[in-house]
């Protein structure tokens, strides 16, 4: 288990300092958190909606070090995001706040994003802009090489190091309501890199999502929503394929499978305008965990402000 530990430490913090990827936090249910990686959704929606997701990823996953102490490695993602339609810009404002904790690394972010929305066709379109203001922090005194601490000059005199980074994205979005969806993005597209510090680079990410509503014949109210997600920074590629049933438009489970890495159930329900969701992923690689949990929260709400003030008349003083 260690030595499993290292390797999959070493390969998220040193590959990052020689400009290999660095990938940004993955979501078992990227089909309700699209704000996430794609500025394109962002007015797209009839209100103020407000967001949360909790991911454990691999739960159970610890080092032990060399005096017996064991600590909890495993990535962990936090992420809080708003967006709202704003009729003067034609279009929405966004913002989501991500914590990204992965060994002894730890990303915060805060992305800042304006959405154009216009009707193209039977659909809309959403265009957008992201702005990403990134802080990456890295213990160095956690880490070990593999046979001699001393003996690995990236480790030598090295600390708690944390950078600064400002990047951006860019993205599309094409729905057609109750028919199909197509967004694709560009993140990190500057690819900021440092020099001292962490010495990390950003690598740029693509990100690809379509998705299909099908209602059963005959069966208004049941369907069925099958959608894939692409990430790729060029290098290597990641794919999800998820299919969920949704009864009543209130009530949905299905099944996703992330290619050689973890097959996940998801389930979720809407209350009037509050929206839940829980996935469990089960790993079909040599991980040697309990699995991961996502927890999601949504919620949508309107303010109706009259433009113009109601004024009544009485006859008995006309």
């Amino acid at each position: 288990m260690l030595r499993k530990l290292l390797i999959i430490i070493i390969f998220h913090s040193f590959f990052g300092m020689i400009a290999i990827a660095q990938q940004l936090p993955q979501y078992s249910q990227y089909m309700f958190n699209k704000i996430a990686y794609n500025p394109g959704v962002v007015g797209a929606s009839n209100g103020i909606c407000v967001g949360g997701l909790i991911r454990q990823q691999w739960v159970g996953f610890k080092e032990t070090n060399a005096e017996g102490q064991s600590s909890n490695v495993a990535p962990e993602t936090y992420v809080v995001s708003v967006n709202a339609p704003v009729r003067a810009l034609r279009g929405g404002l966004g913002a989501t706040i991500i914590q990204d904790k992965i060994g002894y690394q730890e990303d915060i972010s805060v992305n800042l994003m304006y959405g154009y929305q216009t009707m193209l066709g039977s659909g809309d379109l959403g265009i957008g802009l992201q702005l990403s203001i990134i802080n990456k922090t890295l213990d160095f005194n956690k880490l070990e090489a593999p046979d001699d601490k001393g003996s690995d000059p990236v480790l030598q005199n090295k600390a708690e190091e944390s950078d600064m980074y400002f990047d951006g994205g860019i993205g599309f979005y094409y729905s057609v309501p109750d028919n199909y969806y197509l967004g694709l993005s560009v993140l990190q597209i500057r690819q900021a890199s440092k020099n001292d510090g962490t010495g990390m680079q950003l690598k740029r990410q693509f990100n690809f999502i379509g998705g299909y509503e099908f209602t059963l014949p005959n069966t208004p109210t049941v369907d069925i929503l099958p959608s894939v997600m692409i990430k790729t920074d060029g290098t290597s590629a990641q794919y999800d394929f998820s299919a969920l049933l949704r009864l009543n438009n209130k009530i949905w489970g299905g099944v996703s499978y992330r290619y050689q890495d973890a097959a996940a159930i998801i389930i979720g329900f809407q209350y009037k305008d509050l929206n839940i969701g829980y996935s469990y992923d089960i790993p079909t690689s040599a991980i040697g965990s309990f699995g991961s949990h996502e927890i999601r929260v949504n919620y949508c709400f309107k303010i109706e402000v009259d433009r113009f003030k109601q004024s009544y008349r009485n006859t008995r003083f006309l």
